[in-house]
């Protein structure tokens, strides 16, 4: 009979059990949100090495010597990097352009909003607070810092690239463990596959709805005449990989400008067509094939965005579903009295039992 199993085993009270989790908690959430510099490229390197990762197993299948795969891993990683960093400074330089080019009607149209809302009955401060959000100058900053915020906060791009070259070597190894901890971890390790592949097939589906999204919306908008319809497609793209509430970051920019060139008819038809396209792909379509991959509970998905987007800024909103999934394979992969808290977080099934050796 274990321990816990007596009525006078010795140990910490529940209630001083709970403190303690949410003390160390509190204390792990303030080192992230302290390192956050260092962080935050070491998590989108992380990322990119992953989504880059089953580039390497064809190679492996043919017999390629090991540094080749590698060599194919980190290119791929560097490649998206160039390529994303490249497609945000670009549609942040056209931003620019365009606030440049219509700051008058956009402070008409600020005017406008702020108007409908006092017939509405709103308080006049909290008005002029709204108003003052979507002025040109405000936008531009809201813009320019999210964007620095995306391409690894300047400098921190260089550790990007990095840690990505880094951990595109060392993923070699993580793929194949020595016999003896696969037999004695293989349950660790069996979570430790279902988090990478997971997370894998999370990008992947992302990428790809998110891309349909964009390629749509932009053509709506360049029909209709809404200025900038590249820039809007970019922020639709890099927004469908933020849970919940992406898809309002993505469509209140070209709404307000839609607003301030042709008036609340050409507005209110731009949000019925992202509404309809978002709605339809993301909340119909998309969670059909990642739903059973991620396994998280809604409430659970809109804290990690809350959270992570506090900790580490744009990179944590972008990767909230990954950080929380590897956050929960951390504390509760693998652990056979864990079903509870699996359960609670959205993993509705058991983990498939491990392919071999005994459980750890």
């Amino acid at each position: 009979m274990s321990d816990r199993e007596l009525p006078g085993a010795p140990g910490l009270a529940r209630p001083t059990r709970i403190l303690l989790t949410l003390a160390a908690a509190g204390g792990a959430c303030w080192t992230v949100w302290a390192g956050r510099s260092i962080l935050g490229p070491l998590v989108l390197a992380a990322a990119l090495i992953i989504i880059a990762l089953p580039a390497r197993r064809p190679l492996d299948r043919r017999g390629a010597p090991s540094w080749v795969g590698t060599l194919a891993v980190v290119a791929i990683a560097w490649g998206i990097l160039v390529v994303l960093a490249a497609l945000v400074l670009l549609a942040l330089g056209q931003f620019g352009l365009i606030l440049s080019d219509y700051a008058g009607q956009l402070e008409k149209s600020a005017e406008s909003f702020e108007s409908f809302f006092q017939s509405l009955g709103f308080n006049s401060l909290s008005m002029d607070a709204v108003a003052g959000a979507i002025q040109p100058s405000a936008l531009l900053t809201t813009a320019f810092n999210a964007g620095t915020q995306l391409l690894g906060l300047g400098t921190a791009v260089f550790f990007v690239f990095a840690y990505a070259m880094f951990l595109g070597m060392d993923a070699v190894r993580w793929q194949n463990p020595p016999a003896d901890l696969a037999e004695a971890s293989s349950r660790r390790l069996q979570a430790f596959q279902h988090f990478t592949a997971g997370t894998n097939r999370y990008f992947l589906v992302n990428s790809i709805f998110g891309l349909i999204v964009a390629v749509i919306d932009g053509l709506a908008l360049w029909a209709l005449g809404v200025p900038g319809p590249f820039v809007w497609a970019v922020l639709a793209f890099v927004t469908n990989y933020i849970p919940n509430i992406g898809f309002v970051l993505g469509v209140v920019p070209p709404v307000v400008l839609a607003v301030a060139v042709g008036g609340w008819g050409l507005g209110l038809l731009v949000l019925a067509i992202y509404c309809l396209v978002n709605v339809t792909l993301q909340v119909l379509i998309q969670p059909r094939f990642v739903g059973e991959t991620v396994r998280l509970s809604v409430t659970l998905t809109f804290v990690s965005v809350v959270v992570w987007t506090t900790l580490l800024g744009a990179v944590g909103s972008l990767l909230a579903v990954p950080l929380t999934l590897f956050a929960r394979f951390l504390i509760i992969g693998g652990d056979p009295g864990a079903r509870f808290a699996q359960w609670i977080t959205g993993d509705d099934g058991p983990e498939d039992p491990p392919a071999g050796g005994t459980p750890a």
